[in-house]
């Protein structure tokens, strides 16, 4: 697979996979993005213009979609609408994008007979209980409880479909909460990280009580490079690095990496819904593919990302001051 072409790839996990391939093999990449406000140019910038161009477009448009995909060996399909705030204030682009655009891209790989990998969510598993010992698994029954997180159920059946009913050359993986260079700021950790850096008082959603099972974005970009060469066709895998933290925990190791107080910061009005608890068992896609993280260590992922948000104020204080508006509105 020597052309590949990454959806979503202006994005903030797209754009990471981009920096793998580029970094760890010889292909070449095209990125097709419909540039929303949360994904940008600079997320590329540097890379090598004989090895990854940009096309601006959207995936729902066949149009665009049929001729490029015809271009390529593999699509990897990230481009979605992801945050959740976003999807209980209007839903109307999620179904658009996660379920309609998937059903563009699923329709041009089956005419042009192309490897697709399509990047999912452990929230369409819903949440386990805080005290629950169990983990999601590639068996887990879907549970959706959000607009975002319905959307991406609906496509990933949607490629389990085609895959059965038209032998699409298919695979799906689900992942836990990532973080890492490049992601929007309206996002949890670098939210937080940019109000310590901007001298704002970090947020934290009710009592912070709830876990996400983090993964730095060059371990989700190994997973997925991974499945893509190693997995098996219609096969799901579940990409894990073990990083389960509260949100309290996070924002402590925040305020700590600063040398703030532990406790200084705002609780807020939750978000409605809120999902108590994420946990993922990657068992399967580290025996049967041999994959494993280079983060292992939360607090060090965490380390480097902040760092990047300190050295690239450039990027993101532009937008900082109307994201926290957005917020301050709904109370958070």
């Amino acid at each position: 697979m020597q052309r590949i072409l990454v959806t979503g790839g202006a994005g903030f996990i797209g754009s990471n996979f981009v920096h793998h391939l580029v970094e760890h093999t010889d292909a070449t990449v095209t990125v097709l993005d419909k540039l929303t406000y949360a994904a940008s140019r600079e997320s590329l910038a540097g890379l090598p213009e004989d090895r990854v161009s940009l096309v601006v477009g959207d995936i729902a448009d066949a149009a665009v979609v049929e001729p490029l995909v015809g271009e390529h060996d593999a699509v990897v399909h990230y481009a979605a609408e992801s945050h959740n705030d976003n999807s209980l204030s209007d839903p109307s682009p999620f179904v658009q994008t996660n379920i309609i655009g998937t059903f563009t891209l699923l329709e041009a790989v089956r005419k042009a007979g192309v490897r697709f990998h399509h990047i999912s969510t452990d929230e369409v598993y819903g949440d386990l209980e805080l005290d629950d010992p169990e983990r999601f698994t590639e068996q887990t029954p879907y549970n959706p409880s959000s607009p975002y997180s319905s959307t991406k159920a609906g496509s990933d059946l949607l490629v389990r479909a085609w895959v059965r009913s038209f032998g699409v050359q298919a695979t799906i993986s689900n992942c836990s909460n990532n973080y890492g260079p490049w992601q929007h700021i309206e996002k949890f950790i670098p939210r937080q990280i940019t109000n310590v850096i901007e001298g704002i008082r970090p947020k934290l959603y009710g009592a912070g009580l709830n876990v996400r099972d983090w993964i730095h974005a060059d371990d989700h970009s190994s997973a997925v490079w991974t499945i893509l060469n190693k997995g098996e066709i219609g096969e799901t895998y579940l990409i894990g690095a073990d990083g389960e933290k509260n949100n309290l925990e996070v924002v402590e190791m925040i305020l700590q990496h600063f040398g703030k107080a532990a406790d200084d910061f705002d609780h807020v009005t939750d978000r409605a819904g809120h999902d108590l608890r994420y946990a993922i068992d990657s068992t399967k896609l580290r025996t049967e593919l041999g994959w494993q993280p280079q983060f292992a260590d939360f607090e060090a992922g965490l380390t480097n990302t902040i760092q990047w948000y300190v050295d690239h104020a450039d990027w993101w204080r532009p937008a900082k001051q109307a994201t926290e508006a957005t917020y301050a509105a709904k109370g958070q």
